[in-house]
């Protein structure tokens, strides 16, 4: 989205671009581009002058981005430069070769296919449409050169009525040329004057190998001999002639290709903007390809520019690192920080070793890849602003050159940025405060931080000084940030934690790499108490901080996998619920098919005791007419609906049915270990095998028992019975 903002890149120096390794990015895009003058332009790219220009770029990548995922990739967009010939048609009265024109009649369709291409897909590439609607397309340099050159890049016979002529004659010469040719070598040969080999070629012209002591009695012109000198090289007097004839037609050939091609030359010549245009047309595309490809492989995007003042890089990776770690398969961490009008200055602290320079590089690097067109690796929420200028002090700035200590470099470096910051400006400097005496270094350091956080500028720092994390936390537009360490280990993790100044665990890491305690007593003692103890708490913040971020992490997995079983369970209640209802439908309409059965199983009973076949229609008509009177009329469409419904669900209970008949196949091949059955005896309580009702033995005879069950009595065969309850002996 663009914004209104007024936006003038004032300067980048080489020095920052050289600090945030700008060189290393445009290297590796160089390095994708297909034509040496796109890799040129791709070395010289720098940050935009103008808002306009600079969205124009970042459109115009992503553009060329999307045409990776549709179907409409952009088709082959290389070329061979024409810069050589650019410049010699400059030159007045000068000619190019034949391969030349080629070149240019190439470049040209090359063009002239790219053009249509857009124009047609511009509802997928308007910004790419409106770069190509600055070129003009025309056919005539084609048109001209096909006239002349072929595809392979020769002469055409017909470029002119001469030229024609004149080939037509050398054809025909030589044609007489192999004709005497022939006639002499056979000749010759028969006499038994010739070598083995019998011709060769010398000068471009075909000669007989005729033996040294026969070269007086062959009529002819010696043109050469062989090493050993036991061969001379003649061309026969009869072919002699015709070779001179020949000599002559090829000079008057190149004579009018001369002539010819400086008649191309001068009608190609008007097209000389034109075909600079074209060049410049296609190495612009190719480093717009080039940039797209890099954002491909770092995951770049363009993130939302905004009016406000506010720069939100969410997961953001430094691209370097990133593709260097890729290749070494191991893990690069983002990371997010947020800069706005009432957060405008943050102040990094924390050990060594653990990622404050990359943090401050990333942000640097890539506003500085934004502002000069190209998609960053963040998440797609990102957003920022752009800046007038971006200054930065990282590294060992220990001037040689000038014979400058480090802090004088600093310091000289810092009065620059005094007298460049402002409101639209965002610094970075790395170590803020360090090459001098840490209680007067770290004084001057505060006080550079107060002016450029009353200039309200943008900024990130890392200090180990404590004095700057104090004043960051007094400021009410500064934050102290931290990159965060495991507690116990004191291994860096690689993420930034806001709004908490961080140790350097100077005591702590000393401990850990084998530092007698003893020593370390003794170091603090030389220190203040409070600095002692200021140091102290904040690390024991960060270290508090370490496993809540940790608690953190482990409730988020464990909400994750919650969320996960829910979805699983909501899925397994619908395909429940599903099948209940089916179900259901198939009971509904067994009970119904079970109920007209009924009543024509009693209507069939009347009609076995009357034979009265009127009363029998009439009762069969009677259902009929009252199961009609229960449907509506249903569509074809409904109708076909509800019976593959029916048959869906007939096809469920039928896999149902079988897998129940299935696992009862399967129990009765199961060997059943029977148990001896109990004895009954008078009085012991029973139930049927195939029963609930439970009864008492009133009397048993032979195999049967008469069981009682309050309301009725049963013969049964003992068989059938078992026992429930056993009669209590008195």
């Amino acid at each position: 989205m663009l914004c209104n903002l007024s936006y003038k890149m004032i300067s980048i120096t080489e020095k920052t671009l050289q600090d945030l390794q700008f060189p290393t990015v445009l290297e590796t895009i160089s390095t994708i581009c297909n034509t040496d003058i796109g890799k040129q332009k791709a070395l010289e790219i720098t940050p935009f002058k103008d808002k306009e220009s600079l969205m124009q770029a970042l459109m115009q990548t992503s553009e060329y981005v999307s045409s990776f995922q549709n179907n409409n990739a952009i088709p082959n967009h290389g070329f061979d430069a024409i810069t050589h010939e650019i410049k010699f048609l400059a030159i007045e009265d000068s000619f190019l070769e034949v391969g030349s024109f080629r070149k240019i009649a190439t470049l040209s369709a090359t063009v002239n296919f790219l053009l249509n291409y857009f124009k047609k897909f511009d509802d997928y590439y308007p910004r790419l449409n409106t770069r190509a609607n600055e070129v003009e397309l025309t056919k005539e340099i084609i048109s001209y050169i096909d006239q002349i050159v072929d595809k392979y890049g020769e002469i055409k016979d017909n470029a002119s009525p001469v030229l024609l002529d004149v080939r037509r004659n050398m054809n025909s010469v030589r044609g007489k040329v192999n004709q005497s040719f022939g006639s002499a070598l056979t000749q010759y040969n028969s006499l038994g004057y010739l070598d083995d080999i019998k011709e060769s070629f010398v000068q471009n012209r075909r000669v007989l190998a005729v033996l040294a002591m026969y070269r007086r009695k062959v009529k002819g012109s010696i043109l050469g001999s062989s090493k050993t000198g036991s061969i001379a090289y003649i061309e026969p007097e009869a072919t002699l002639q015709y070779s001179r004839e020949l000599s002559n037609l090829e000079y008057e050939e190149s004579e009018e290709i001369m002539r010819i091609l400086k008649q191309l030359s001068n009608d190609i010549r008007p097209f000389l903007p034109l075909l600079k245009q074209y060049q410049d047309f296609l190495s612009d595309i190719d480093v717009i390809a080039a940039k797209a490809k890099y954002a491909n492989r770092i995951n770049g995007i363009l993130p939302h520019i905004t009016d406000n003042r506010r720069l939100y890089f969410r997961d953001a990776y430094h691209p370097i690192l990133y593709l260097n770690n890729k290749q070494k398969k191991e893990i690069t961490h983002p990371q997010t920080i947020e800069l706005q009008q009432e957060n405008r200055i943050i102040v990094i602290s924390g050990p060594n070793a653990g990622g404050k320079t990359i943090s401050l590089k990333t942000v640097g690097l890539l506003q500085l890849m934004l502002q000069s067109g190209m998609l960053i690796p963040v998440h797609e929420r990102s957003e920022t602003f752009l800046f007038d200028r971006i200054l930065t002090d990282i590294g060992d700035n220990q001037s040689i050159e000038n014979h400058l200590s480090t802090y004088s470099y600093r310091l000289k470096n810092m009065n620059y940025f005094l007298k460049k910051c402002n409101s639209k400006t965002m610094f970075l400097i790395d170590e803020f405060g360090t090459g001098s005496d840490p209680e007067l270094g770290g004084a001057l350091a505060e006080i550079f931080l107060e002016e450029f956080y009353h200039r309200e500028a943008f900024g990130i720092i890392t200090t180990h000084y404590s004095n700057l994390k104090i004043l960051a936390n007094e400021l009410p537009f500064a934050t102290n940030a931290n990159m965060m360490f495991d507690e116990k280990s004191l291994e860096p993790m690689y993420k930034l934690a806001l709004g908490q100044a961080g140790s350097s665990f100077t005591f702590e890491v000393a401990l850990k790499n084998g530092i007698p305690f003893s020593l370390i007593n003794r170091a603090k003692k030389k220190i203040e108490v409070g600095k002692v103890r200021f140091d102290k708490t904040i690390a024991t913040l960060q270290k508090e901080r370490s496993k809540m971020e940790k608690t953190s992490q482990t409730l988020k997995e464990e909400e994750t996998k919650a969320r996960e079983e829910g979805k699983k369970m909501e899925s397994i209640n619908v395909k429940i619920k599903q099948k209940l209802e089916s179900y259901q439908e198939l009971y509904d309409s067994n009970q119904k098919t079970i109920y007209i059965g009924q009543k024509i199983e009693d209507i069939a009973e009347k009609y076995f005791n009357n034979k009265s076949k009127k009363d029998l229609i009439g009762e069969f008509l009677k259902i009929v007419e009252i199961e009609n009177s229960k449907r509506k009329k249903a569509t074809t469409k409904e109708a076909k609906a509800i019976v593959a419904k029916k048959k869906e669900v007939i096809e469920e209970v039928t896999v149902h049915v079988e897998e129940i008949r299935k696992e009862k196949k399967e129990k009765k091949l199961k060997p059943v270990i029977e148990k001896p059955k109990a004895i009954i005896r008078l009085g012991d309580r029973v139930r049927m095998l195939d029963g609930k009702a439970v009864g008492t033995i009133d009397t048993i005879e032979k195999n049967k028992a008469t069981v009682n069950y309050g309301m009725f009595t049963s013969k049964v065969s003992l068989d059938e019975l078992e026992l429930v309850e056993a009669v209590k002996k008195k």
